[in-house]
């Protein structure tokens, strides 16, 4: 199977900025310096879906581990890794981003990747937790032919970079739906300013969640797409993925975690039932020493009275973030025919009658 190039649009022609902090230079997660984001793309008939990859850095993560929490705010998921995250507050792996039926596949190729770089993993050290999240794109895709394998959870891997993230109907986000509209990959950051010192917060989400009609744009318009087929159930996912590299330690990691919760019900989501809404939120300062053999270690961390400014920054790149993976994504057609229209379709729309 071929892997191609998602359809994705530049969102800079139909902004929605969120909030009123500044954002970075690239709005994208990969404005926290370090971060790689690398996708593969699979489309191919009725097969339309990826997988997204999220690099804390570039070094071997299993070695240099970077501080991490995560938040279930609706349990509906096949997550791999947030157990070990909420218990030991690190992340040893890259994560990945795919479709529910592949986070076997996705965490076996980190799993030998991790085995690769280190090869006393389960021998004379720890064993390794893997981090995988998924969202369910059947609609769009044949997800019972379990399509993603493990090279292509590698292709995602190697193609991580730091530059602008790729948005829309890419990688992990080939075949989701977001509010009725084409979902996918979205990203989106703010720029802090602590002590005199330029930090950021950003998120990159993949999105499949949201009822048709429910959506809240900030000007308080409510888009509905015209697609009479769109399910009204909430039956969908969301995973949000907060870096920062503000030092930040595992409890105040958790609470950050908690204000992308906030940014997903400003656009009108109520995480129903049957969704799956996760966040996974790290900080790039204060890197754990898989070998340290210190009996005491001192590490800085943000004075929490200063904490909302990191809420805030998280609700406000969440919500943008999840605007953003609409408005790159063009209008699609997947599995069997069924068609999702994008968000930038409607808003030209609204302009074409406003003029």
């Amino acid at each position: 199977m071929d892997t191609l190039d998602g359809v994705r649009r530049n969102t800079d022609n139909f902004r929605l900025a969120c909030g009123n902090l500044p954002s970075g230079a690239m709005n994208g997660l990969t404005d926290v310096p370090g971060i790689l984001v690398g996708h593969c793309t699979l489309r191919d008939g009725d097969i339309n879906t990826g997988v997204t990859a999220i690099l804390p850095h570039g070094g071997n993560l299993f070695r240099r581990k970077v501080v991490a929490a995560s938040h279930v705010i609706n349990g509906f998921g096949k997550t791999v890794g947030l157990v070990q995250i909420d218990e030991l507050g690190t992340i040893e792996t890259p994560i990945l981003l795919t479709n529910t039926l592949s986070v076997a596949a996705c965490s076996a190729a980190l799993i030998r990747d991790a085995l690769a770089r280190n090869p006393d993993i389960g021998r004379t050290t720890s064993t390794v937790n893997a981090v995988v999240g998924e969202c369910n794109d059947g609609p769009l895709n044949d997800i019972q032919a379990m399509a993603v394998t493990e090279d292509h959870a590698r292709s995602a891997l190697a193609a991580a970079h730091g530059g602008p993230v790729e948005q829309g109907s890419i990688g992990a986000g080939t075949g989701m739906t977001c509010f009725g509209f084409k979902g996918g990959i979205g990203s989106a950051s703010k720029r802090l300013e602590i002590a005199g010192e330029d930090f950021h917060l950003g998120a990159l989400v993949l999105t499949n969640f949201g009822n048709a009609g429910d959506l809240i744009l900030p000007d308080g318009r409510r888009p509905s797409p015209p697609d009479p087929e769109v399910k009204t159930t909430e039956k969908g996912s969301v995973i949000v993925v907060l870096a920062t590299n503000v030092p930040l330690e595992h409890r105040q990691l958790s609470r950050v975690a908690r204000r992308g919760g906030a940014g997903l019900a400003r656009l009108g989501s109520f995480w129903g039932h049957g969704s799956g809404d996760i966040t996974i939120a790290f900080s790039t300062a204060n890197p754990v020493d898989h070998d340290e053999d210190r009996d005491i270690v001192s590490r800085r961390v943000l004075n929490e009275s200063r904490i909302d400014l990191l809420f805030r920054a998280a609700a406000e790149a969440t919500q943008e973030a999840v605007l953003n993976s609409m408005l790159a994504a063009d209008r699609f057609v997947g599995r069997g025919g069924t068609l999702r229209t994008s968000l930038a379709d409607w808003l030209d729309g609204e302009a074409g009658r406003a003029s």
